[in-house]
């Protein structure tokens, strides 16, 4: 999150490019991550889940490498960037359907507070450990040889997902029913076409994907161009995951992300409980890659255009319209669809169609 859109503005200097590395990283992954839902589906979130974690080790290792070494360089990094964006189009939905095949319905909300809990401790922790890398060995401001807490930042990474793929293994899930045999291509459509026949489903995912593509194609890339202009320091970036345009001060954005973390927090649980419930277990795959395709592809693809926009607008211009934009659509969904009666959801039938 922070290291590497640091690493492309140090190298280019250019919001363009930011824009397009963001995007480069969210194309692969928002044309194939509705595929890797099927394959999901088809194989156990865990076997897939394994086999990205694997990969992305290899991957970020290569990056620390280059980057040490002085020799990471924008087509470089632009081509791991590829390879990591195709990692995660198989690793988010195996990832985000991975609970309800390994607890039992009745503590299945529990489990996501949990998970969520430590994931946003997590990115917080992750941040902040970037912030301080760049601070103490470098964050590339000074030239080539100045950027080994960049490279630090990805050699930590790289370790994750090695010491995270050790502890998958000790995961034992429960008896896994994969979906019917079909070609790939059929199946991803068949769960497309089980969201759109919900009526609920359907009105949430719209407006989920009118947000993340305000909120998310801001934020990836005016976070950074807030902290190299403004607070003129990547370790300030460290501590600013949700920036405003009026802020001056690291210590507002410390703030004011201390609050919509926990509102945020909250939310996620309920909506992850609330889909996990609603959708039956073979189907749960391809219904999460659709969920995580709104945020994480819709969102890297308005980041190209909000890079091409920031080069021509103030940066308040560009947080007051994403906030205006925001505004309006949560108004629309409150009073042209039926949102507003949204409730708990009872468990998913087992049947393959969502009634």
């Amino acid at each position: 999150m922070i290291a590497l859109p640091w690493l492309v503005l140090t190298l280019t200097g250019d919001p363009v490019a930011l824009g397009l590395a963001v995007a480069l990283m969210g194309i692969p992954r928002a044309v194939l991550i509705l595929f890797g839902g099927a394959l999901v589906d088809r194989y156990s979130p865990k076997r897939v889940l394994m086999l990205t974690k694997h990969v992305n080790t290899v991957l970020l290792g290569v990056l620390d490498v280059l980057v040490y070494s002085g020799h990471a360089h924008l087509p470089a990094v632009f081509a791991l960037a590829l390879g990591l964006s195709l990692a995660s189009a198989f690793s988010i939905p195996a990832g985000t359907s991975m609970l309800p095949h390994a607890v039992a319905p009745q503590y299945l909300q529990a489990a996501n507070g949990m998970m969520m809990a430590l994931r946003q401790v997590t990115v917080l922790a992750g941040a902040l450990l970037a912030g301080l890398l760049f601070a103490l060995a470098g964050d590339g401001s000074g030239g080539p040889r100045h950027m080994h807490g960049l490279a630090l930042a990805f050699g930590f990474d790289a370790l994750s997902f090695a010491v995270s793929a050790w502890t998958l293994a000790k995961v034992e899930p429960r008896p896994f029913v994969p979906a019917a045999s079909q070609p790939v291509l059929r199946s991803a459509a068949d769960g497309l076409a089980a969201v759109w026949r919900d009526s609920l489903l359907r009105s949430c995912f719209i407006y989920w994907g009118l947000c993340a593509c305000i909120i998310g194609g801001v934020m990836q890339v005016a976070l950074p161009l807030l902290a190299s202009s403004r607070l003129h320091g990547a370790a300030a970036l460290g501590l600013l995951l949700v920036p405003l345009g009026g802020i001056t001060a690291a210590w507002q954005g410390v703030l004011l992300n201390v609050v919509i973390g926990v509102l945020g927090g909250y939310v996620q649980v309920a909506v992850f409980t609330w889909i996990q419930q609603r959708v039956p277990r073979d189907l749960l795959g391809r219904t999460m890659s659709l969920f995580m395709f709104i945020f994480m592809g819709l969102a890297p693809l308005a980041a190209a255009l909000a890079g091409w926009i920031a080069s021509r607008v103030a940066l308040a211009t560009l947080f007051g319209g994403a906030g205006v934009g925001l505004a309006g659509a949560a108004l629309l969904a409150w009073l042209c669809t039926p949102m507003r009666t949204l409730r708990d959801a009872p468990p998913a039938p087992s049947a393959r169609t969502i009634v």
